[in-house]
């Protein structure tokens, strides 16, 4: 393993923020993993650092296939994770919505462009982001419809679902979405939190990286063989919002099944406690996304479910 500085971001006021990367193996540009983007991406950096200390022990046994090499970078915004906040402390923007980059930008910009200097010319690329709702997913990966997508290869990490996303104009600062104009295979793989740590899903994604990278012939590296994909595509995801705001209480979980009329969610009044809203299910299907935070407001996407097609 070796540990490098790939980017330095001087601060006049505090120590400057440097960003490290962890080489494995020798060789082509394989594959690329990055990790926390944002400050509250606290399971995607425990994810990384997971994949570290198995790349390494790996490394050690000699199970990296000859003229290869793997980068994993952890994270990219530990700054703001210092304080506790989500998006860059000073603008509030949002780094991964700043690709490719631009080293005389914006703060977010230089960062962007510093780190995507380092991590441009891998076969394939990793990412581990989360969703702008806070809330809980069934384990997927995410792609791009760019043009340059392959879910044959998405299919090979394992999991139980690939979801192809049409990109939106503000898509196009993604990281995901320049990887792949870039002629990275790129891959966002969502586990099943965000701000805290889930080591069941954790261990899911760790496992699934490990797979793709022996699938490519990249490792030596013997695991269940997982999941044979559904391949979705995000019009295939059925939106339920709540009707009013106030306390929320969740009834369902990611993936189990529900039924067209099932209560998914009540929403307590948060002053006298009574119920005024029942979250119905306007569908059969599977829950693919559920809300967690305490609270919501009117409007808010709660549930994301897969429908199921009748005969």
């Amino acid at each position: 393993m070796r540990k490098e500085k790939i980017f330095t971001l001087k601060n006049c006021y505090r120590d400057d923020m440097d960003v490290y990367g962890f080489h494995f193996g020798r060789g082509e540009k394989s594959a690329c993993i990055v990790g926390a983007m944002r400050g509250n991406e606290v399971q995607q950096l425990y994810i990384c650092s997971q994949l570290v200390k198995a790349l390494k022990e790996l490394e050690e046994k000699g199970a990296i296939v000859h003229d290869n090499e793997i980068l994993v970078i952890p994270s990219v915004n530990h700054s703001s994770m210092n304080i506790g906040k989500r998006f860059w402390a000073t603008d509030n923007t949002d780094i991964n919505r700043m690709f490719p980059g631009y080293s005389e930008g914006e703060t977010t910009q230089r960062i962007a462009g510093g780190v995507f200097e380092a991590i441009q010319g891998y076969s394939y690329g990793i990412q581990f982001p989360s969703f702008y709702i806070p809330g809980d997913f069934v384990p997927h990966i995410r792609m791009m419809e760019t043009g340059f997508q392959n879910p044959s290869l998405a299919n090979l990490f394992g999991l139980p679902y690939v979801v192809i996303r049409k990109p939106k104009p503000i898509d196009t600062a993604t990281l995901n979405y320049n990887w792949q104009i870039w002629n990275t295979n790129a891959f966002s793989v969502y586990t099943s939190a965000t701000d805290y740590i889930d080591e069941p899903s954790a261990r899911m994604a760790v496992a699934s990286v490990l797979r793709f990278l022996t699938r490519m012939g990249i490792l030596r590296y013997t695991s269940h063989s997982g999941y044979i994909a559904s391949v979705l595509r995000e019009d295939d995801l059925t939106n339920v919002k709540n009707d009013l705001p106030g306390l929320y209480r969740r009834h369902v979980n990611p993936g189990q099944e529900v039924h067209r009329g099932e209560v998914l969610a009540s929403i307590i009044d948060p002053l006298e406690g009574e119920v005024i809203s029942q979250i119905l299910s306007p569908t059969d299907g599977i829950v693919f996304f559920a809300h967690h935070a305490p609270t919501v407001m009117e409007g808010t996407i709660i549930f994301k479910i897969i429908r199921r097609l009748h005969e």
